[in-house]
């Protein structure tokens, strides 16, 4: 290793007179750009989509977790610039990867974002450059695919350029934990790139954990949400179930979680959605095939998950024709279409497969979600309308996502059937509100 590259660029990240790149300004990626930028750092955000550059640019943020207000102060500041100029990145001293990597047909991981991102970084490595990669994958795709690319020059990891895998855990939304609170893990190819990675990100996460090599970061990222995707499958089985015996499942997991060892509680719904927890058992899935294993676990979970929809949309059918009705012609009011409340993100949102079904079954399908204007299914565009418009005239409203801006007190006034999927309207207590 050359030690005068390596403590020049420590000299840098401890001075926040590196330049950071962020690749990616998602629901990942901006965060931690506003981060960075926050801490004092000069940080260039690059992303393809024009329209996601511009409004960055313009103050206008596309994500949940970061303001207008705050977005637009560190635009002004002049320390945080939207481009789609990869160019720039010859300029930068650390590199971020926060592209995203979602699931192909089938289920396989989709990593041509990465692909190209480590591409455009590779084009433009330097001496002296910090590349961190935080999108999720497979165990060993940093080292085995990610770390070729980089080497096709005269450069070489731990010496001349650095190398790391520190797994992102935004969770949209989450006010309690933030980028600055939530612990990172980084595992570096060697230890100088684990150090430096390590260092740049405790100029804005207070407790970074490094551990071995990127391969277990990877797997860590992997296992932790492969657990609550597991968890959640159960309960989701638990609660057809329950449909079935005429019990409560929010009792039945009530009353289980009084025992004060041995058991977390995980909640039912109408299905998963996001990035990570229906994402990444897949990644784990696929980093066990890859070396003649199976993931029966997974795969059992994933078609416990993937049948919820159905299952939510079959049960209003039920509750409709208990009361006279019938599902084809019936207006349907469905209530949120982000996957988790008080976020724009509707990424494996379970709501688009509730609003497909319940249109192929023939009802009258209308939504309302104050932070998604707009939602596509079965290949329409669909429009978000007022709260009194979607419940007018409605059979039946469904709560998906249960925002809290939503008046719900003014929901059970008004729909004569309310399917309640989160059990967000408990304390009404009314006899037209039925939980999943």
């Amino acid at each position: 290793m050359d030690g005068a590259v390596d403590e020049l660029l420590r000299s840098r990240l401890r001075e926040r007179t590196a330049r950071v790149a962020v690749l990616g300004l998602g629901f990942a990626g901006l965060p931690m750009a506003a981060a960075f930028a926050g801490a004092g750092f000069a940080v260039l955000g690059l992303d393809i989509d024009p329209q996601r550059v511009a409004a960055v640019n313009a103050g206008r943020s596309p994500v949940t977790d970061v303001s207008d207000e705050a977005l637009g102060a560190l635009i002004d500041r002049g320390r945080l610039l939207a481009s789609r100029d990869f160019e720039q990145l010859a300029s930068a001293d650390a590199v971020l990867i926060s592209v995203p990597t979602p699931l192909l047909a089938g289920r396989q991981p989709d990593l041509r974002s990465l692909d190209a991102a480590t591409e455009d970084v590779a084009r433009r490595l330097h001496r002296g450059m910090l590349v961190v990669v935080q999108s999720t994958c497979a165990g060993g795709v940093t080292r085995g695919r990610l770390l070729p690319v980089m080497e096709r020059s005269e450069l070489r990891v731990g010496r001349d350029f650095f190398l790391a895998f520190a797994p992102e855990r935004i969770d949209p939304g989450n006010q309690q934990f933030t980028v600055q609170n939530t612990p990172r893990l980084v595992g570096g190819v060697t230890p100088a790139c684990t150090d430096l990675a390590a260092e740049l990100l405790r100029a804005v996460v207070g407790d970074v954990r490094p551990v071995s090599s990127p391969e277990v970061a990877e797997l860590a990222k992997l296992v932790e949400n492969t657990f609550r995707f597991i968890n959640i499958s159960f309960v989701n089985e638990l609660a057809t179930l329950c449909d079935r015996m005429g019990l409560s499942v929010w009792e039945v997991v009530q009353a289980s979680a009084t025992k004060p060892f041995a058991f977390m509680p995980h909640q039912p719904g109408p299905g998963i959605g996001g990035h990570c927890i229906p994402i990444s058992p897949f990644h784990l899935a696929a980093t066990a095939e890859a070396l003649g294993l199976q993931t029966r676990l997974v795969q059992a979970a994933g078609r416990v998950n993937a049948e919820m929809p159905a299952f939510v949309v079959a049960k209003l059918e039920r509750l409709l024709a208990e009361r006279g009705r019938r599902l084809r012609g019936a207006r349907v009011a469905v209530l949120g279409a982000a996957y988790k409340p008080e976020t724009t993100d509707v990424r494996e949102s379970p709501a688009v497969d509730v609003l497909a079904l319940l249109h192929r079954a023939g009802a009258e399908v209308v939504y309302h979600d104050p932070y998604v204007p707009q939602v596509s299914y079965d290949g329409r565009v669909a429009t978000s309308v007022p709260l009194g418009e979607a419940l007018a005239g409605c059979a039946a409203a469904v709560v998906i996502t249960p925002h809290r801006s939503v008046d719900y007190g003014y929901v059970v006034r008004t729909a004569p059937l309310v399917f309640d999927t989160r059990n967000a309207l408990a304390a009404y207590a009314a006899p037209n509100v039925v939980a999943l």
